[in-house]
């Protein structure tokens, strides 16, 4: 088995690597102060082709696929995990317009969200996080528009994003039958921002809940077929689960880099702080084989759906365990707000939460395990 990079995983990798060192880590601290990001970062990040990495070049993507995805992820979080998830949510939107869009809709917005635009993913609600067959949001057709009533929870970016993939139901079946997605641009009459989250971790980051109030938008804005939401939702956040294994590994990163500075300016011949940190280390490492194992399969056109699971599942738990063992490592230095390793447990936390709980994960793995 080759492990080795090809040229363009290394080069999309240094390049998320270059710009995260010279623009995030100085600037991380101020972001989540101001609890924002501000917008030039996602165009220098489009810039570098970080924005759609996964979209094919035909479109204004990168096209070098989920491996360099990953890896390029890893990097930006372990800098700011406030950019990272921003930079993850705009990719997944930009691979599911290209994946089941129409020529038009591909042409308008896959350009845009790869030069630094965002791209939101309107999924959630009170109720239907996990299950979106619990989902209330309604679109109705009325001649050459549809009419979307309902709320929409925990969005990230809802308030800046360009565009949203927004899911309602449009038919009466019950569960996951009868979702479709339409794309809803900013400033669509009706379409309002609701409350703010004041989150623990990835502050920079917007978290807003979204109010669809009698959204018009035209017939050629429902995004693949009628009744076709629930799969285009599974494929999405699939794909997405590698993304926040890979932003996991990256925030687990950092805390381990903070734990072995502090330990080699205080002297590391305690051995067990030795272990804690070789824990760590191999910790991050399986986790990254996961990752990189399902984003291999998914670049593949292979089945990956159990190994993104698990590579979510045991990537996420494992940097919240590096996290906290960093602080052990440092001590009370590393819970004083402005340290790596604060920011670092504060933003892993909900990396076990979205994009599927790691007990929804947990169902995954065992309907493949049990081959139902």
């Amino acid at each position: 088995m080759d492990f080795a990079l090809n040229d363009i995983q290394r080069r999309i990798r240094d390049a998320a690597r270059a710009f995260a060192e010279a623009e995030l880590v100085p600037r991380a601290a101020e972001f989540e102060a101001d609890e924002a990001v501000p917008p030039d970062v996602f165009r220098a990040l489009g810039e570098r082709g970080l924005m759609a990495v996964g979209v094919p070049e035909a479109l204004g993507g990168s096209g070098a696929g989920t491996v360099a995805y990953s890896l390029a992820m890893s990097e930006v979080a372990r800098a700011c995990a406030s950019t990272a998830v921003t930079m993850a949510v705009t990719n997944m939107v930009g691979e599911v317009i290209a994946a089941f869009g129409d020529d038009a809709q591909k042409a308008e917005w896959c350009p845009r969200l790869a030069a630094g635009e965002l791209g939101g993913f309107a999924l959630s609600e009170v109720g239907a996080g996990s299950d979106p067959g619990g989902m209330r949001t309604r679109a109705v057709l009325e001649g050459d528009e549809w009419v979307i009533d309902g709320t929409k929870q925990w969005i990230s970016h809802g308030d800046t994003a360009s565009v949203l993939v927004v899911w309602a139901r449009t038919e009466d079946a019950p569960g996951p039958r009868g979702l479709s997605c339409f794309l809803v641009e900013k400033g669509t009459p009706g379409l309002g921002v609701a409350k703010h989250e004041d989150k623990m971790g990835l502050r920079a980051s917007h978290t807003v809940g979204l109010e669809l109030d009698g959204v018009r938008v035209p017939k050629a804005n429902l995004l693949g077929e009628r009744g076709s939401g629930f799969r285009i939702a599974m494929m999405a956040l699939d794909g997405g689960r590698i993304g926040i294994a890979s932003q996991a590994l990256g925030i687990g990163t950092a805390a381990l880099e903070a734990a072995r500075a502090h330990a080699a300016t205080e002297g590391d011949r305690d051995q067990a702080v030795q272990w804690r940190l070789a824990d760590m280390a191999t910790r991050l490492a399986a986790a990254r084989q996961l990752a990189l194992r399902a984003a291999f399969l998914k670049q593949a056109g292979e089945p990956f759906s159990r190994e993104a699971s698990m590579a979510k599942a045991f990537s996420t738990e494992g940097a919240w365990e590096v996290c906290n063992q960093a602080a052990e490592v440092v001590g009370d230095a590393a819970l004083e707000r402005g340290h790596v390793i604060d920011r670092a447990l504060r933003d892993v936390r909900v990396s076990m939460i979205y994009e599927g709980t790691s007990e929804v994960q947990r169902v995954v793995i065992a309907r493949h395990v049990l081959g139902r």
